[in-house]
């Protein structure tokens, strides 16, 4: 099947879809409304499928590529609640010890997409981890629907400190320089923003169309940030001024972009809401940024 890309729906049907990725509607709030744009023998359930994630379409970089030593591991969640999983990746031939990377999902776990992406960022030369925050919930079940239901369930003050707790797990790696930077998508971009709040010597965070942090906690922020944002993503774009009149009045280091015509979930490949352009665009942008930031190059 060809894949479909953003043009080809109707923007209220991509509208309902983040709406339904969210949380803010149901399956069947989304297949009620979005039948009414479905024509020619198309119903809303394979609208629906069609909007959903093809992981091995997408995969850009082998679960055995012999290039990375790859593995599930485990650290202590420091609310004595037992540990949390995550996978960490680093590259098979490197020179020393190398700088971290923290990998922050989406709002629906440790999905074979966020693998990957921690497998391009090791290839990098970095040691990529990425946490499961569904973990205490029996981790991320195989299905994004159930995912979706299970991340409504979560303890959200212990997940930040389990993700607090997972830069200082990785920072203390032996393969480890102790430079750590952080990039997250969606929620997990909500989550860089908030450990940029939380870890004063954190290296550098980028967030990609993440919920903003609170003004207030703004100036407690000591990493340099680099921000991308989609053009067509009211519900994001909404907290936009508040939090740049908060990063300037607090002389926050920061770059932020907004990529014409995409939408939420821009960088994810294995979606129709995935921009090529916008997506390598911004990736060679984070790359640079971590490697300035976190190799002190450039």
């Amino acid at each position: 099947m060809e894949r479909k890309q953003a043009s080809d729906f109707h923007p209220e049907v991509l509208r309902l879809f983040d709406q339904y990725v969210h949380g803010l509607i149901d399956r069947r709030g989304f297949l009620e409304r979005a039948a009414r744009f479905v024509a020619g023998g198309v119903t809303a359930s394979m609208l629906l499928d069609s909007l959903n994630p093809r992981f091995a379409e997408a995969q850009q970089i082998a679960q055995d590529d012999r290039r990375l030593a790859t593995s599930h591991v485990e650290y202590d969640s420091p609310r004595g609640t037992g540990r949390v999983r995550g996978y960490l990746a680093l590259p098979v031939k490197r020179s020393g010890r190398l700088p971290g990377v923290l990998v922050v999902h989406e709002n629906r776990g440790l999905n074979p997409h966020i693998e990957d992406i921690a497998r391009r960022i090791a290839l990098e030369q970095y040691l990529a981890f990425a946490p499961d925050a569904l973990t205490p919930l029996g981790g991320y079940p195989g299905d994004e629907d159930k995912a979706r239901e299970l991340f409504a369930k979560l303890d959200q003050d212990k997940t930040r400190e389990d993700f607090v707790a997972a830069v200082a797990w990785l920072k203390a790696r032996p393969e480890c320089t102790g430079k750590v930077g952080v990039v997250g998508f969606c929620w997990g971009g909500g989550v860089a923003n908030m450990l940029a709040t939380r870890i004063p010597d954190l290296s550098a965070a980028v967030p990609f169309y993440g919920p903003q942090p609170p003004a207030e906690d703004v100036a407690k922020i000591k990493a340099p940030l680099l921000i991308h944002y989609a053009e067509n993503d009211e519900r994001i774009n909404a907290g936009i001024p508040a939090f740049e009149a908060a990063l300037k009045a607090n002389h926050v280091r920061y770059e932020m972009f907004t990529y014409p015509g995409t939408q939420h979930g821009f960088n994810n490949d294995t979606t129709p809401r995935y921009d090529k352009a916008a997506a390598t665009l911004a990736w060679q942008r984070t790359m640079e940024f971590f490697k300035k930031n976190l190799r002190g190059e450039g």
